[in-house]
C-alpha cells in the first residue's frame, strides 16, 4: 500500500513552495521520520519527512513550485535493503513502470531531452540551446541533474564562410577576444519575496535617513579589558551587536514613535522591543527576531543572536522567528561597508545600519587624535517619525554607545 507525502501547511499566508532539492533519490528505501526532501516557501526553507517507512517514489521535480496540499512523492511497502546492499524487491515493478513516463515525455513538445534529464535541467539546457545527448549525466542510471545542466557549456559554432558582400561587414557585430559566458537561474521564492517588499517599502513609505558616527574607542576598551571573563562565565564572546542592541531598546523607550508602525488607519506603539537582526544566509538575506531584547543582558541577547545566526547558516529558522520584529539592526560594516542607507524593513517604521570601524582623525577637547570612529544610520518612515524624534533617537543611541556606563546604570 503506498502513502501519498503532500506539501504540508506551513503558514496562513503561505499558498506555494518551491521544491529547492531531493535528499533522497527515487527508488531509495527511506525510514519514518527521515528527511527526504527540502522545500522553500517565500520566508523560510524547511525540510520534507518521511510519513513511513518504505521505497520513495518521486513525483515532483527539483526546481517545481507546488501549492499547499501538492502530492510530492509516494512512499511504497518495501523493506530495508540487505547488508549486502541490493535493493529490495519492491523496487522491481517501479523500475518496469518508468519505461511508461520516458514513453510519455518524449512525445511531450514541451519536454527537452526525455527520459534523460529532469524537468528543472531540461529547462536550463533549453535556455542555454544545449542538445542533451551532448551532456553527460552524473545522476541515477546516467540522468542527467540540475547541477549538470547548470555546469553544461554549448560547443563553439563552427565559422562560416564568407557568403555576403564586403560591405556588410561594416555592420558585423565586433569580434570581441575572451569567453564571454552567461547562465540563468530562476529567482527562488525567497528573494522573489524580498525584491517586491523592498520594492513596495520604497514606493509606499516617506522613507529618509539620518547620520551622525560613534566613536567605537570606549566599547573596544571595555571588551578588551572584559572579554576574556565574560567568555569564561557565559560561554559566549562579547561582541558590538549587543552594545548596540541595548543601545537602541533604551533609545527605544525614550521615543516610541521610532518603536511604532502603521495598521491602516491607526498607529500601533509597541511597549516591547522586538528587534530584528539582518543576518546573511545561504539563500539570502534573512531578519530572525530577538523577542523582548529590552529585557535581556548583554549575555543574553549574545547568546539569542549566535543562535538565531547559527539557524540562519544552516537554514533552519522557522517562519515564527522571522515574523513580529519591532525595529531592525542591520551590520554592512562586516562587508565593509563604511556608509549606506538601509530600506526599513515593513512594516516596521525604522532600521539601523551599523558600518565598518576606520582610524579617523577628529577633535577632541580641542586637540586632533585618530580613534575608531563608525557612521550610523537610521532609516525612517517620515508618515509616523518626525525629523526631531529620529534625530534625538540617534544622538541618543551615539551617547550610550560612546559611554557604555550607561546602558548598565540606564542613564
Amino acid at each position: 500500500m503506498s502513502l501519498e507525502i503532500k506539501v504540508p501547511t506551513v503558514g496562513e499566508s503561505i499558498t506555494e513552495v518551491t521544491l529547492s532539492q531531493w535528499l533522497k533519490q527515487d527508488g531509495d528505501y527511506v525510514e519514518m521520520d527521515e528527511n527526504i526532501a527540502e522545500l522553500e516557501s517565500d520566508k523560510a526553507t524547511f525540510e520534507l519527512p518521511a510519513e513511513k517507512a518504505g521505497i520513495l517514489k518521486i513525483i515532483a521535480q527539483e526546481g517545481d513550485t507546488l501549492e499547499i496540499g501538492a502530492v510530492v512523492c509516494t512512499i511504497e511497502d518495501g523493506e530495508a535493503p540487505a547488508a549486502g546492499g541490493e535493493k529490495p524487491a519492491a523496487e522491481a515493478p517501479a523500475k518496469q513502470e518508468s519505461s511508461a513516463p520516458a514513453q510519455e515525455a518524449s512525445e511531450n513538445p514541451d519536454s527537452y531531452a526525455a527520459g534523460t534529464a529532469s524537468p528543472a535541467a531540461a529547462k536550463i539546457l533549453r535556455e542555454k540551446g544545449i542538445d542533451a545527448s551532448t551532456v553527460k549525466g552524473t545522476g541515477k542510471d546516467g540522468r542527467i541533474t540540475k547541477e549538470d545542466a547548470e555546469k553544461a557549456q554549448s560547443a563553439p559554432a563552427a565559422p562560416k564562410t564568407a557568403s555576403k558582400p564586403a560591405a556588410s561587414a561594416a555592420i558585423a557585430a565586433p569580434v570581441v577576444a575572451g569567453t564571454r559566458n552567461e547562465r540563468r537561474e530562476k529567482m527562488t521564492s525567497l528573494r522573489k519575496t524580498i525584491a517586491k517588499r523592498l520594492v513596495s517599502v520604497k514606493n509606499e513609505t516617506a522613507m529618509l535617513t539620518t547620520f551622525n558616527e560613534v566613536n567605537m574607542q570606549p566599547i573596544m576598551d571595555l571588551r578588551s579589558k572584559y572579554k576574556d571573563i565574560f567568555k569564561e562565565k557565559h560561554g559566549v564572546g562579547l561582541g558590538f551587536m549587543s552594545f548596540f542592541t541595548k543601545a537602541v531598546t533604551t533609545a527605544l523607550k525614550e521615543w516610541p514613535a521610532v518603536n511604532a508602525r502603521i495598521e491602516e488607519n491607526e498607529l500601533v506603539y509597541s511597549d516591547f522591543a522586538d528587534i530584528s537582526i539582518a543576518v546573511s544566509a545561504p539563500k539570502g538575506l534573512v531578519v530572525p527576531v530577538i523577542r523582548n531584547a529590552d529585557s535581556l543582558s548583554l549575555y543574553g541577547i549574545e547568546k539569542e543572536i549566535i543562535n538565531l545566526a547559527t539557524k540562519a547558516r544552516d537554514n533552519k529558522l522557522t517562519i515564527e522567528e522571522m515574523t513580529g520584529g519591532t525595529f531592525t539592526i542591520t551590520n554592512g560594516g562586516v562587508f565593509g561597508s563604511m556608509l549606506s542607507t538601509p530600506i526599513i524593513n515593513a512594516p516596521q517604521s525604522a532600521i539601523l545600519g551599523m558600518h565598518n570601524i576606520i582610524q579617523r582623525p577628529i577633535a577632541e577637547n580641542g586637540q586632533v587624535v585618530i580613534r575608531p570612529m563608525m557612521y550610523i544610520a537610521l532609516s525612517y518612515d517620515h508618515r509616523i517619525i518626525d525629523g526631531r524624534e529620529s534625530v534625538s533617537f540617534l544622538v541618543r543611541v551615539k551617547q550610550l554607545l560612546e559611554d557604555p556606563a550607561r546602558l548598565l546604570l540606564e542613564v
